[in-house]
């Protein structure tokens, strides 16, 4: 790969790598959030949010599938900049203020969310060490949480004070200076451009099928996804339907989950690190956010305040705590001059778990409760948990 190869020349720092492919998250992160942030004001309803979200998703799975490939010709840096600038062009859309504008907004959008992370995946794999590539990766993943943090809590007050078009601004603006930086950075960590690889469904399948450990992964990736983004939507409205919370309270609940998802991306890095045991890291995750969403669905409403805010923060633990340690393992288990196209494939079923998970979720509620739609996805994640203790066992080794 384009970023796999440099053996004249000792390796770049790792540190601006770091930062620049956090700060790409935290970008598509922040323009992800951004509709539904300053919805209130911008007069957007719910269906339009969710038919923004879809169409990210939409997008993102084959930008995601057949975006890594290009990693190999164009470099980690320069499809970033390709994705701050899909950023860009995506804002000025939303900035219209219509339906289809929005629409049209998501489906760009989605050229940058599909492609960030195997990009990041090709860049820091061969930067870092193979015992320290799991906390580092966990690191690159803060980027959604500090997009998300940054978004909640500046984006209001500029809808306020100057309206949502200048929160869309806000947002390309940002992105228009992510490309200064990523270009700045570029001639430092390119290699030798290599040939665009092979582009068939079939080859690209083949990365994923060839080994089962990987396949295993990316069929935990699935429930696992579902699990994350079914927490970041409903689970306010989990909480003030069936668990007896105030608004408010559910939104501090929620908040607390957000807070855990942050500690369990550098934690669960760093314990995976320490113990050199990534995928037995994520088996706990597995197991953890299984146990979270059961008994919030069974029994959520009988536990007192404390223990469902406890709950809440060891549900966010794990369930949005899991995709740094995941990536890295895809980069452990890859062929190491293929890993963006590796991962862009096996985020594909993240991906899809991502776009099913407001379905089947809108599907269980009407036909009994939210409380059971999320028993339902601890049942699935449970069995993506099984798959993986599965899959380790590898006629192929480790």
């Amino acid at each position: 790969m384009v970023d796999a190869n440099s053996t004249v020349r000792p390796a770049p720092a790792l540190l601006p790598a770091l930062g620049a492919m956090t700060s790409l998250q935290a970008l598509v992160a922040l323009a992800l959030f951004a509709p539904g942030v300053v919805a209130p004001r911008a007069h957007i309803e719910v269906w339009q949010l969710s038919m923004f979200s879809c169409a990210v998703f939409a997008v993102g799975i084959p930008a995601s599938f057949w975006g890594g490939g290009f990693i190999a010709r164009l470099g980690s840096l320069r499809i970033a900049s390709l994705c701050a600038a899909a950023i860009v062009v995506s804002m000025a859309l939303a900035s219209l203020g219509t339906t289809a504008a929005l629409l049209a907004a998501g489906l760009c959008l989605g050229l940058a969310f599909g492609p960030e992370t195997p990009a990041s995946a090709a860049l820091l794999s061969r930067l870092v060490t193979a015992e320290r590539r799991a906390f580092v990766f966990s690191v690159r993943q803060t980027g959604n949480q500090i997009g998300a943090v940054c978004g909640s809590l500046a984006l209001p007050a500029i809808a306020i004070s100057l309206g949502p078009a200048w929160c869309y601004a806000a947002v390309g603006a940002c992105a228009l200076l992510a490309i200064l930086l990523f270009e700045r950075l570029r001639p430092a960590y390119a290699g030798k451009a290599a040939p665009l690889p092979e582009l068939n469904l079939r080859a690209r399948l083949a990365l994923v099928t060839a080994d089962r450990r990987i396949a295993m992964l990316a069929l935990a990736s699935m429930p696992f996804s579902a699990m994350q983004v079914s927490l970041n939507t409903v689970f306010v409205t989990l909480g003030t339907r069936e668990l007896g919370l105030s608004h408010i309270e559910a939104g501090m609940a929620l908040a607390c989950a957000q807070a855990g998802g942050l500690v369990g991306r550098l934690g669960w890095g760093f314990v995976a690190m320490r113990l050199n045991a990534s995928r037995a890291v994520l088996v706990v995750i597995g197991l953890g956010m299984a146990f979270c969403a059961a008994l919030l669905g069974l029994e959520g409403a009988s536990l007192g305040r404390t223990w469902q805010f406890a709950m809440a923060a060891l549900f966010g633990l794990t369930a949005s705590g899991w995709n740094g340690v995941f990536v890295a393992e895809i980069a452990r288990l890859a062929p190491q001059d293929r890993i963006g196209e590796a991962t862009g494939a096996v985020l594909t079923a993240s991906y899809a778990g991502l776009l099913a998970a407001p379905a089947l979720i809108s599907i269980l509620d009407a036909a009994a409760s939210l409380g059971a739609a999320f028993v339902a996805l601890a049942c699935l994640a449970l069995c993506g948990t099984l798959a993986l203790i599965w899959g380790s066992h590898d006629k192929t080794g480790q």
